[in-house]
């Protein structure tokens, strides 16, 4: 009999820190009967062929770029992911020939422990490197903190986004959030494009990028005084909850 298999899908995929993690869980718990591995999937139409034909599939992760275009090709969306707009984990559940998908965003469950952990819970302004999946999820946690969110992005298109080429000051964001890949191995000099000089000891930036664990863009505020976050706890917390809802009864 064939062990249950999860999964992650995203383009490119150069690296899985989640296989490399659930392995180590699986051996560390003594947890029998499950493999993780990564499929790399260019278009997120390939998804339903991909839980076809892998008929031992009982959950997936969800990564750049499809964790907002897979909602259309589930069968549910939680309450939160669709208000949310994104989706990162996806359980499957088998029964009678049938196949059942729901959508699930746990990147919240991450984030939220990650403010909890740091105290991140104040008000104030918060601004959002990015706008895909990972910064709306971001968002979200931001406004159950009352927190007013701004998005910096090069090209903005509605209300409340920010340009980044006419951000001249940060002095009004104490919580900067990268949701970008900006900086991520094997680019690790790459650098989102702000006005690091208005950078004080005031700011917290959390960088949602777990490799290398100290960005370039965590290093600029360190070097001013800021308090710096990566994103490895997040990144932990968010494979945990996905864990449980692989687990969790139909």
């Amino acid at each position: 009999m064939k062990n249950n298999l999860l999964g992650l899908i995203g383009f490119p995929l150069s690296h899985s820190w989640s296989a490399r993690y659930f392995a180590a869980k699986f051996e560390k718990e003594n947890i029998a009967g499950w493999d993780y591995k990564a499929f790399p999937l260019e278009h997120i139409q390939e998804l339903p062929k991909l839980i076809e034909t892998q008929e031992n599939l009982r959950g997936l992760n969800v990564t750049i770029p499809h964790k907002e275009a897979v909602l259309s090709l589930l069968d549910e969306v939680s309450e939160s992911a669709r208000k949310i707009g994104a989706v990162n984990t996806i359980k499957i559940e088998r029964e009678r020939g049938k196949i059942r998908t729901t959508g699930f965003n746990t990147d919240v469950t991450g984030l939220e422990k990650t403010f909890e952990k740091h105290k991140l819970d104040r008000g104030g302004n918060a601004l959002i490197l990015g706008t895909g999946g990972a910064a709306k999820a971001a968002a979200w946690v931001c406004l159950q903190y009352s927190k007013e969110v701004f998005f910096a992005t090069r090209n903005p298109r509605v209300e409340g986004q920010l340009s980044y080429d006419k951000l001249h000051s940060l002095e009004d964001f104490p919580l900067i959030i990268n949701c970008t890949p900006v900086g991520m191995y094997p680019e690790t000099e790459a650098l989102p494009p702000l006005p690091y000089p208005t950078l004080s000891k005031h700011h917290i930036l959390l960088d949602l990028i777990y490799n290398p664990p100290i960005t370039r863009f965590m290093q600029e505020g360190i070097a001013r005084g800021c308090k710096a976050i990566g994103g490895l706890h997040m990144l932990e917390q968010q494979a945990e909850a996905a864990w449980r809802i692989w687990n969790s009864e139909p």
